[in-house]
């Protein structure tokens, strides 16, 4: 019988036990997967970009802010590129159904934001095609089942000079973003067309992207931007989009510290469980460890058999639970944004890892230091 024969009957001496307890770590990590896959999703701000900023109103982001700043950033020369955006909120067929459209020039967007997005140049030729052709994220073409060449309605809170709120698009293209954690639960529009269609705001945005140049820092050139419009009727406010992201989120709730919190409570509790039973199951098997050692096996196998139980419980257990989590992201709409990314895997991987060790941890050194004669005692 080899060392991982012995280490795997060992841990299914009692199977109902061995079951539970891997079920227990499992739930565990079903938890953190699905926490983990909010967080590193297009929801949370772990995939934002540290180096891309976003320039909002002081006040606001419900302030608009003159579309005359765009040439005034764009002067910088740390500035690589920038552009304009003007956020639609609207609904399809019922108010429940929300939908956001950003209203941009294609060849600016492109330039300050288009790798992250994948906006090839098909897509951004197509979009200029018309004047109502918008590009639709995967995300929000898969959720309402939309494709290329069909016309949607869009009732938005942004009136049109003829009182009407009501918006026909033509879907020009499908952008697929770069990775899963990147945020496609949204439309893009030409802003020529809405901003010369709309009644009141005209030649306003709702910000600007831009991009730093290679070597420059996002921090450094946010404070001069800052700086620049101090003391005009609109200052502004830049932040990397990972800081808006956080800042954003930080208003309902701290969700990072929750995440925190519950994943905590739930690992420290499965910690507790395991380590209570696999101390038992050691001091069941007193006599057998005491025979162990009589038949020469050292006291370092003897801590590496009960440590590769514990280190094979959590694997079953997590291996499980990860599983589970990968499949809820998959079937999960596209609306909650969660992705099960690799670091995720990587994280979650290390973790097992870690608990493995440190729950057989004490019962191993338990089992090392236990002297022959008491062994043979316990029988």
């Amino acid at each position: 019988m080899t060392f991982f024969q012995l280490m795997r009957r060992n841990a299914w001496r009692k199977p109902l036990r061995a079951t539970l307890l891997m079920f227990s770590v499992g739930v565990a990590f079903l938890i953190y997967g699905l926490t983990a896959s909010f967080l590193s999703g297009s929801q949370g701000a772990a995939g934002a970009s540290d180096r891309l900023l976003g320039v909002f109103n002081k006040s606001g982001r419900a302030q608009p802010l003159p579309l005359a700043y765009l040439n005034r950033i764009a002067a910088d020369s740390d500035v690589a590129a920038v552009a304009y955006m003007t956020r639609m909120r609207g609904f399809v067929d019922v108010e429940k159904n929300v939908v956001m459209t950003s209203a941009v020039d294609p060849r600016l967007i492109a330039a300050a934001n288009g790798d992250e997005l994948g906006l090839t140049p098909q897509l951004i030729s197509a979009l200029e095609e018309g004047r109502d052709r918008v590009l639709v994220g995967r995300a929000l073409a898969g959720a309402q089942g939309w494709s290329v060449g069909q016309r949607i309605g869009v009732t938005s809170q942004l009136m049109k000079a003829d009182g009407s709120r009501d918006w026909s698009f033509e879907i020009a293209g499908i952008f697929e973003g770069a990775d899963a954690s990147t945020d496609t639960y949204f439309m893009i529009a030409r802003y020529d067309a809405v901003n010369a269609a709309r009644a009141r705001a005209k030649d306003t945005v709702d910000g600007f992207v831009v991009r730093p140049r290679p070597g420059v820092s996002s921090g450094v050139l946010a404070a001069r931007i800052d700086a620049l419009f101090a003391n005009s009727a609109a200052p502004t406010r830049a932040q990397s989009e990972k800081q808006f992201l956080e800042a954003f989120l930080r208003q309902f709730a701290d969700i990072g510290l929750i995440v925190s919190l519950v994943v905590g409570a739930a690992f420290v509790t499965i910690l507790m469980i395991a380590v209570n039973t696999m101390l038992f199951a050691v001091r069941e098997r007193r006599f057998e460890i005491g025979v162990m050692k009589v038949l020469g096996f050292s006291s370092g196998r003897i801590m590496a058999l009960i440590l590769g139980e514990t280190l094979f419980v959590f694997a079953a257990g997590g291996a499980g639970g990860l599983v589970l989590a990968k499949l809820a992201t998959l079937f999960a709409g596209p609306e909650f944004g969660l992705a099960f990314t690799s670091s995720v895997l990587l994280k979650s991987v290390a973790i097992i890892a870690g608990l493995g060790l440190l729950t057989g941890l004490l019962p191993a050194a338990n089992a090392m230091r236990l002297p022959i004669v008491n062994a043979f005692r316990s029988r």
